[in-house]
């Protein structure tokens, strides 16, 4: 997803999809582990929509406390 994605979501909504990513992430580098992915680009992918996830949280959450 793209950044402006995220932005267009509720907080609610934006927790509930990295929790999801993350829980998702995790399978993958199990998976990928025991035997080699079909496309291990998406376990990077997945990582970096993870961090813009968190990014957009804490820039939400800045922008309250000031």
């Amino acid at each position: 997803m793209k950044q402006q994605e995220f932005r267009e979501l509720t907080d609610k909504e934006l927790q509930d999809r990295l929790e999801a990513a993350e829980k998702e992430y995790t399978q993958l580098t199990i998976q990928h582990s025991i035997s080699p992915l079909d496309n291990p680009a998406k376990i990077t992918l997945d990582r970096r929509d993870i961090a813009r996830m968190k990014t957009e949280l804490r820039a939400r959450e800045l922008k309250i406390n000031k």
